[in-house]
């Protein structure tokens, strides 16, 4: 019997931690290439990309913060390129799809629903920032609404549909799935979808494993043979979930966007470290790593030979 093929995604730099919560976060451009470029030595064959600014390092979608970013690390791996739609919750859909049109990569990001995506209580934890900006940042958060509604899922789809992109359908919750299908029935996106559920974000459905066997039988109830599939869980969910959706058939995703720890309480000390680890539990269960082109074999891509960067 062949051996299941894995992907792995690292999701290399996030909008949501902080420099204050670890020195390991890649923050510069330079450093957001280094690890994603050893992320994807390590074994990812998808590279989950958000940017900062270089000034003061906040969550920035700006097509010139990107642009040195995917071309040295196109330049570097064959690794796919997934650049976020999501950006930060502050932001309006018609800032966060503005890198993807520019560059025209093989897969964005798109979050499937609004919601509250909260992460206020980190506040607490900390005494001491680095920036000025940090604190009110996650503070704030407890009011945030992070809207994707129809009509900015819609304007995503027809802006970026021209590019042959392949979006990563973020599912932080039941509902979203069947967001994804009222669109699919409309037209905004065609077979086979990629999903990627979400698990333990304050706002979304949390990180038990009965939450994700309830998220993958509604999606083969919606979807039938018409997607593929993927775990995100974050924080100290993210290894065994991740290792649950392995031995489910599902692929999976880590890096320090979504849990900054290595083991608990312990940090890990870069994107890569992680990849190394899931990439480990996952051939010694019995699974092969997808390769780059393998990953763009099973998930239907345009190539990267057609991205415009």
């Amino acid at each position: 019997m062949a051996k299941s093929k894995t992907i792995i995604t690292c999701a290399v730099t996030g909008s949501i931690h902080t420099p204050t919560m670890s020195d390991h976060l890649p923050l510069s451009q330079n450093d957001i290439a280094e690890q994603a470029i050893a992320a994807a030595e390590a074994g990812a064959s998808i590279l989950h990309l958000h940017t900062r600014d270089p000034e003061d390092f906040r969550p920035s979608v700006d097509p010139d913060h990107y642009a040195p970013i995917l071309s040295r690390v196109k330049q570097s791996t064959n690794a796919v390129l997934n650049i976020t739609t999501g950006g930060a919750p502050t932001m309006r859909i018609s800032e966060r799809i503005e890198a993807a049109t520019r560059f025209s990569p093989e897969m964005c990001s798109l979050n499937m629903g609004s919601m509250n995506f909260a992460f206020h209580g980190l506040a607490d934890r900390y005494d001491t920032w680095k920036y000025d900006w940090e604190k009110d940042y996650i503070q704030g958060s407890e009011a945030n609404i992070f809207r994707n509604t129809f009509a900015d899922i819609r304007q995503a789809a027809e802006t970026l549909g021209p590019h042959d992109i392949k979006f990563e359908h973020e599912c932080y919750d039941v509902g979203h799935l069947y967001n994804l299908k009222h669109c699919m029935k409309i037209g905004l996106f065609k077979a086979p979808v990629f999903i990627q559920f979400i698990f333990g974000i304050l706002g979304g459905i949390g990180p038990e494993v009965d939450n994700l066997i309830f998220m993958k039988r509604t999606a083969d109830r919606l979807f039938g043979d018409d997607y593929r599939w993927s775990v995100l869980g974050a924080g100290g969910a993210q290894m065994p979930l991740a290792t649950t959706a392995s031995q489910m058939g599902g692929n999976v995703r880590v890096g320090l966007e979504d849990s900054l720890f290595i083991n608990r309480r312990e940090l890990a000390t870069s994107n890569a470290q992680q990849v190394a680890k899931i990439r480990r539990i996952v051939e010694d269960l019995g699974n092969e790593v997808a390769t780059p082109d393998e990953a763009r074999e099973i998930l239907a891509l345009k190539g990267g030979d057609r991205v415009a960067f």
